[in-house]
């Protein structure tokens, strides 16, 4: 799972001939600003932009764009009044004076610069074309904000990148000239906003391990693995290889985001009601039961007959990168209900490893893994929202859930569930709050022994910012990133290494074909079946804006089992030769599964969603 960051890109390039620029047409660097002459921060930035320009001189040309304030009447006033200048230079006089004239926008201020343009400040006075064509232009730009995404103002575009850092001079400049630092950042916020990326960084994973695995360097790629890591405190030593490390303590991390989204949509998300969670969840379960069952068939009780597990899993990440890929031809409400069987479908897998894949039971641990669920639940009903106990008490409880036999990624989920969320915050009073420190702070700056603000104002504002978000957002969001980015695919670089070894498919075919027909043939019946029963029997609705085939494709990309097959393969099959005919099989049933789901998307003709509606309609009538 991860989050999809918006785009932050300008919806037109600056053009020299009808907008307000400053600077050269040929400038290296672009600055575009999307303002309001009501908004105080606007005025604020004035001055950095006129520092950049200081430094910077031809290198940079800036435009300026209307964004007037919705809740202020003088804001768009203003606007169309200096849109009634005949000049560039009589533009741009008006703007400095509207940005600097007084502390705060008023109407003496509008009726003083409409004097120096020459024109009435009462617009409504018999309007002439020169006012249609300012209001015209200013209702132009914000059309513009509003396809280039602008939330508030001001908002810099630089060379049509939104830029979101701050605005002191050097962070501004640097953004600008694009420095190192600033490229590094922007190129991962770009990977980060595109749909596959956490997809492609997962192949690229896979691929590295098995091109290491099969390399010269292979036997030592293998060692690293296999070396021991872990902490000593006089006769006592906790060691564990890295692989060990990898599946029983970074996948925890991913358990603990899978549980923080899984809270999220319970609570405000697309499984907090009924009807819109029936759908999703019954045929996430279908989609569970529909590939164990085949795999049963397929394989006699043995030592194979454990693996039932590794065919129930969806990878989310692979699913939704082809999705995303796909753009408008998969409907939002298709992605959303593919999220939504993809978070039932992980509370499955928890689950089921929770239940049948763990170790030998020692009921002691069990106990102190009760206690300290037990303290977890006196804090979250307390109403501590720092993070740090809840840490500490689930490092505790990791470690108790490991000694007592059970598999110790369940205390990531349990831990998930006891992280406290708050009422939302009364934005209002924390910004009117916060504005009142920060301006308060400026009123001191420049005296004398004083280099910035006071340890007092920084405390407070840390606080408001801590108030802003609960402690389960704040931790998906960072925790969240670091899990697509970077845990899963050091989980594929450990566990996705298989020798191209013709001997491996030497008496494996069974299980290699039982876990390939459950994941590309259970996978899709199951889902689809359950969804249809659910539908035909009134407990869940179907939107009408995808059809049964883009369901039944949907289905074929939850056979996409990378993540947690291979995970639950490793639990299920101790033996490295059957680990590795799974492995094969994994694979073989992801790529074929996405083959499937692509090709039933991509297909799918509007005359057929047309078709599939008036069906729909038939049913409920």
């Amino acid at each position: 799972m991860k989050l999809i960051f918006p785009s932050g890109r300008l919806d037109r390039p600056v053009d020299h001939d009808t907008e307000h620029v400053l600077g050269p047409p040929d400038a290296e660097i672009s600055l575009v600003e999307y303002g309001s002459y009501a908004c105080p921060h606007c005025r604020a930035a004035n001055d950095r932009i006129a520092q950049a320009r200081d430094q910077l001189g031809d290198r940079i040309c800036y435009a300026f764009r209307h964004k007037p304030l919705a809740n202020n009447s003088l804001s768009f006033w203003a606007a169309q009044i200096v849109e009634l200048a005949r000049t560039p230079e009589a533009f741009w006089s008006a703007h400095i004076k509207l940005m600097t004239r007084s502390a705060q926008l008023t109407e003496d201020d509008l009726f003083a610069v409409a004097a120096d343009l020459g024109v009435n400040a009462d617009l409504s006075l018999g309007e002439s074309e020169a006012v249609r064509r300012a209001r015209s232009r200013v209702e132009s730009d914000i059309a513009s904000a509003r396809a280039s995404g602008v939330r508030f103002t001001p908002s810099f575009y630089i060379n049509r990148r939104r830029y979101d850092g701050p605005w002191d001079e050097s962070s501004f400049v640097d953004a600008m000239l694009g420095t190192l630092g600033h490229r590094v950042r922007t190129a991962a916020l770009d990977f980060a906003s595109w749909g596959p990326s956490a997809g492609i960084l997962l192949v690229l994973a896979a691929v590295a391990a098995i091109i290491l695995t099969n390399s010269p360097i292979g036997p030592h790629f293998e060692a690293l693995w296999r070396r021991e890591f872990g902490v000593s405190l006089g006769n006592i030593a906790f060691r564990k290889p890295i692989f060990d490390w990898v599946n029983d303590g970074l996948l925890t991390v991913f358990f603990l985001v899978v549980g923080l989204e899984v809270k999220r949509e319970m609570t405000v998300g697309h499984l907090a009601s009924r009807r819109s969670a029936a759908l999703p969840i019954v045929a996430a379960l279908g989609g569970m039961v529909g590939p164990a069952l085949l795999y049963a068939l397929i394989i006699p009780a043995g030592p194979w007959s454990r693996g039932w597990g590794v065919p129930m899993a969806t990878d989310t990440a692979f699913a939704v990168a082809l999705i995303a890929v796909m753009g408008s031809r998969v409907p939002v409400e298709l992605r959303i209900f593919l999220t939504a069987a993809a978070i039932v479908d992980d509370i499955g897998a928890i689950v089921v490893v929770a239940l049948f894949y763990s170790g030998e039971i020692h009921l002691a641990y069990l106990a102190a893994a009760a206690t300290v669920v037990v303290a977890l639940v006196l804090l979250s009903r307390s109403g501590v929202y720092f993070l740090s106990p809840y840490i500490l008490l689930g490092v505790a409880l990791w470690a108790s859930v490991y000694a007592g036999g059970l598999h110790p990624t369940l205390a990531g989920v349990v831990l998930a569930l006891f992280i406290p969320t708050r009422p939302p915050a009364n934005l209002e009073a924390l910004m009117t709050q916060a504005s009142t420190i920060i301006a308060s702070e400026a009123r001191r700056e420049g005296e004398v022994l004083r280099n910035g603000p006071s340890t007092s104002a920084l405390h407070a504002l840390e606080a408001i910012y801590e108030r802003l978000e609960s402690p389960a957002d704040r931790l998906l969001r960072h925790a969240g990133a670091r899990s697509s980015y970077a845990i899963l695919p050091i989980f594929a670089l450990a566990n996705a290494g298989m020798m191209i070894n013709p001997g491996v498919f030497v008496g494996h075919g069974r299980l290699m074909a039982a876990i390939v027909a459950g994941l590309a043939l259970g996978k899709p019946l199951g889902v689809f079946l359950a969804a249809a029963a659910a539908v035909r029997t009134g407990l869940a609705v179907k939107p009408d804006e995808y059809s049964w085939r883009q369901l039944g494709g949907a289905g074929a990309l939850a056979g996409i089992g990378f993540t947690m097959s291979l995970f639950i393969a490793g639990q299920a099959f101790p033996n490295a030769t059957d680990f590795s005919a799974a492995k094969i099989a994994v694979f073989a049933a992801s790529i074929l599964s996405a083959a499937l789901g692509t090709v039933l998307l991509w297909g799918t003709s509007h005359r057929e969603l047309i078709g599939d509606a008036s069906r729909s309609l038939g049913m409920k009538s």
